[in-house]
């Protein structure tokens, strides 16, 4: 039987200390400093508490520690789905060889069903970012649905800020060219679709939803932010995001990052990062006023559950590369 109410999936790139201290150009990153044992069980608790299951997309270097190994194996152990988040966490992904991707998406998706206990089934690209090849490699492997696309026109000004606050080496920005896509991004369809690979091979894509028609991102750093300056801001803000999905019939997808969910009071080495002078309790609390604001219009679910949804109601179209 078909859903009452379209769904909004949740999930969250497990993003962990290293990559952001690699994103920034900071040194000891290739240390592979953790914050697991902080960051998982609290966000773990915070989903408890509001009675929801997530997907998880886990990066595949976090595996080879068994300190990380047992923050990972509670994800699943908790009832939560986990995806392909790649192995090495590189946002220039797009531009390796179909062969370096295999070996990226092969060796991810190994490392994370030996650890959890459960297969990835879908994927999402570092810093949004895919190519023809990645999910020609998706579909070889069996993937259901890839997660990178971000339909905004926004990305070249997102890279643009991105590299005035790094430390990143002219060579280093060279690589990222790329990073959060172009402007023609803000072309691609907000609804999930089915990407045709030719040769009869398909696989689905479920974008990350930005507000309809303006394609700004509301996922929940920019409430984070927003709700620093004014909680009633955010609040217009996502009403708004949603009354436009419900206007388009846009189904969501809703995405969360760790640092959205604490602050520099729990993980003072990434205080120079935006957002992190907000304390994890006023985070956890916009998280909260968001799940409320979806949850009176959407089912929450995870994302295999969305692709369920989508496959059940036939709402999804092809679409060529």
């Amino acid at each position: 039987m078909a859903n009452k109410k379209p769904v909004a999936s949740i999930s969250l790139d497990l993003d962990n200390q290293w990559s952001y201290m690699k994103i920034h150009g900071d040194e000891g990153w290739d240390k592979y400093p953790s914050y697991f044992s902080i960051f998982v069980p609290h966000v773990l608790n915070v989903l408890d508490e509001l009675d929801l299951k997530i997907t998880f997309f886990i990066v595949g270097k976090d595996t080879e520690t068994e300190e990380n190994r047992k923050y990972l194996r509670m994800i699943t152990e908790r009832g939560h789905e986990v995806g392909n988040h790649s192995y090495n966490h590189e946002s220039w992904l797009q531009t390796y060889s179909y062969e370096k991707i295999e070996k990226e998406i092969r060796e991810a998706e190994e490392a994370i069903e030996k650890v959890t206990g459960q297969r990835p089934t879908g994927f999402r690209g570092p810093g949004f970012s895919w190519s023809k090849d990645l999910l020609k490699v998706l579909e070889s492997r069996g993937y259901k649905y890839d997660a990178s696309t971000l339909p905004t026109y926004l990305g070249p000004l997102a890279r643009m800020y991105y590299f005035k606050k790094s430390n990143l080496s002219k060579e280093e920005k060279k690589a990222r060219k790329e990073l959060f896509g172009k402007f023609s991004e803000g072309f691609r369809s907000l609804k999930p679709y089915n990407w045709d690979l030719g040769e009869g091979k398909t696989i689905t894509e479920i974008p990350v939803t930005t507000m309809p028609i303006f394609k700004l991102p509301f996922h929940l750093s920019y409430l984070i932010y927003l709700g620093n300056i004014s909680m009633p801001l955010m609040k217009l803000y996502l009403n708004s995001a949603i009354g436009m999905c419900k206007m388009t019939n846009t189904p969501v997808s809703f995405l969360l990052h760790p640092l959205d969910l604490i602050g520099g009071d729990q993980v003072a080495e990434l205080a120079f990062f935006p957002g992190m002078n907000v304390s994890s309790g006023k985070k956890v609390e916009v998280f909260k006023n968001v799940i409320r604001s979806l949850s009176a219009d959407y089912d929450m679910v995870s994302m295999m559950k969305h692709l369920d949804y989508m496959e059940t109601n036939k709402k999804m179209n092809y679409k060529k590369i």
